[in-house]
């Protein structure tokens, strides 16, 4: 068993409350689950308007797919949210077992 496990923060510089944040959030973190099938979680810097920090976790029998299906998550967090700057992203595989 292969996990893979990503940490991006984002930048919402148009933001101005922490509702606005938690709507932007929702959004984000609701497409990305329909589609890909994995975890999301807000993880860090909760109490900061413009700044968000992701975790996102997949399970998957090849490390590869797992290495792929993170991927691909960071790049569609990058298409979809257009006022949302990606400042950086962190991915680590683990093997399980």
């Amino acid at each position: 068993m292969n996990i893979g496990a990503c940490i991006v923060r984002l930048r919402l510089p148009e933001n101005q409350s922490l509702k606005g944040k938690r709507q932007v959030l929702r959004s984000i973190t609701t497409r990305v689950r329909n589609k890909f099938n994995v975890s999301v979680a807000e993880v860090d810097d909760n109490h900061l308007w413009q700044i968000m920090t992701l975790g996102i976790t997949c399970v998957s029998n090849d490390s590869r797919h797992a290495n792929e299906m993170l991927s691909k998550v960071v790049d569609y967090i990058d298409a979809i949210r257009g006022d949302a700057q990606i400042l950086d992203f962190q991915m680590e595989l683990m093997n399980a077992l």
